[in-house]
């Protein structure tokens, strides 16, 4: 190994160059710091390269395959349709590979330097970055750690060929028979739909007595009835037991209510989590502290018990997403440059690309109450939006939480076609201290699935025209 004689110093370095990582790299060059960003894989980071993105595709591909066996409602018919799925994988690398170089010309792009290597730390002002050749010692003035997470294996699902994690269900190179995932989170919901669009027999096995347990249950009913159109087993209050490989695939055994069961299966996914990759970095030798659940304590500026040392994404509180890493790089980037900036999780989205959608944002209902509020609960349904109604998909609602004294927007659900997008009117509403009024004031184009927002508000008012 070659040994750097002399450590190379940087105003700002940061550790990871996922989306949270290479957005704090940006800003903080933007704001005037000399930064280096160090990542031991791919520039974009799980997100962009087996996660988000590629999921998101081969959900896309997915409703692709369906829509194109028809539509007996409309009077559309159509007979033998294919998928080659080696195509369907390689346009799904296109995707990837257009926004991960897209990522490389804008660090480049704002002067951000780029190392390849693993980091280790010496102490709060210094790291050594290794490759398979060489070793190098940078110092730096503050460290953003932004170093991502990975899925959780379980006893007996030891991720193999046939036992995958999120990464391997996203590489398969043919479309399953049959799929056992375990977990009825939001990536075994939205892998389960994807799979189960092509054609495969998907049984999904979730150990609380229902699937994305995050979400209202209102609001879970319409994607449970898109499940089951797919003919998808969800099997709930089970508990998976041993995955055992065999010549054809893998034997999965569990148990629900005592009762022992099997299935067989081509493939068996795990998503019961994902862990902050914390260890084998030597944060310790920084002064940083960590929980026994791998995670760095850090303040609402991102900054750990270290000074200047700031740490933002998976690795911190809060949910596994990559909007609240981004959001997250800012604020530390940001704090570093001087500004007085702190995370505000209150319009923080969460989004399942489930089918269909599912969208939060700020308040539920129940949440609310037990803040305290007194609010008002407005929903209107997507069977009574004009363009929903053209589109045939009209299962969902939109529910819109207002502040009953003033019509304070502080939170809304949504379920239903383009959920993941209507939801950012109530995030920039919330975020604007806008009222229903406000909402309901503003003009939305007709026929469009954001007029549900407007209906909404016009419920919370008590003046709905389109709905009783």
């Amino acid at each position: 190994m070659v040994v750097g004689d002399f450590p190379i110093e940087t105003d700002t370095l940061v550790v990871g160059a996922g989306p949270g990582g290479y957005v704090a790299a940006i800003r903080a060059a933007q704001s005037g710091q000399n930064v280096t960003i160090v990542e031991k894989g791919d520039l974009g980071g799980v997100c962009l390269n087996v996660g988000c993105i590629p999921s998101k595709a081969l959900i896309e591909a997915g409703h692709k395959a369906q829509a194109a066996g028809g539509n007996e409602d409309m009077g559309i018919t159509t007979e033998n349709v294919s998928v080659d799925f080696s195509k369907v994988q390689e346009w799904k690398g296109t995707v990837v590979n257009k926004l991960t170089s897209g990522v490389e010309s804008l660090l480049k792009g704002n002067k951000v330097d780029i190392v390849k290597g693993e980091v280790y730390f010496v102490d709060e002002h210094s790291v050594r970055i290794m490759d398979e050749k060489n070793s190098q010692t940078y110092t730096f003035n503050n460290c953003i750690v932004a170093t991502g997470s990975t899925p959780i294996e379980i006893p007996n699902f030891k991720f193999s060929n046939r036992v995958l994690d999120s990464t391997g269900a996203l590489g398969l190179q043919e479309i399953p028979e049959k799929m056992v995932i375990v977990g009825g989170g939001y990536i075994g919901i939205e892998l389960g739909s994807a799979y189960a669009n092509f054609g495969t027999e998907v049984t999904i096995l979730e150990g609380t007595e229902e699937i994305l347990p995050a979400f209202e249950k209102q609001l879970k009913q319409p994607v449970q009835k898109g499940l089951k159109s797919k003919n998808v087993n969800i099997v709930t209050g089970a508990m998976a037991k041993s995955a055992e490989e065999t010549d054809e695939g893998v034997k999965v055994t569990y148990s629900v209510n005592d009762k022992e069961e099997t299935i067989d299966a081509d493939y068996v996914l795990v998503t019961v989590g994902r862990k902050p990759n914390t260890e084998e970095i030597g944060l310790e030798h920084a002064g940083v502290e960590v929980s026994d659940k791998g995670l760095v304590k850090a303040d609402k500026q991102r900054r750990t018990n270290v000074s200047n040392i700031f740490a933002i994404g998976d690795i911190v509180d809060g949910l596994p997403l990559a909007h609240k890493a981004m959001y997250e790089g800012k604020v530390a980037a940001e704090v570093i440059s001087g500004a007085k900036s702190e995370v505000d999780y209150l319009a923080m989205p969460s989004v399942v690309f489930s089918d269909p959608e599912l969208a939060s944002v700020g308040y539920n209902e129940q949440d609310a109450k037990d803040a305290g509020f007194d609010v008002k609960a407005s929903k209107f349904p997507f069977g009574a939006n004009g363009r929903a109604l053209s589109l045939n998909e009209t299962d969902g609602f939109m529910k819109l939480i207002t502040r009953k004294e003033d019509g304070l927007v502080i939170g809304a659900q949504v379920v239903g076609p383009n959920a993941s997008d209507v939801i950012a009117e109530i995030g920039l509403a919330i975020e604007a201290g806008m009222t229903a009024e406000d909402i309901a004031l503003t003009i939305h184009a007709h026929p469009t699935l954001g007029e549900v927002t407007m209906e909404a508000a016009d419920v919370a008012l008590g003046t709905p025209i389109h709905t009783m």
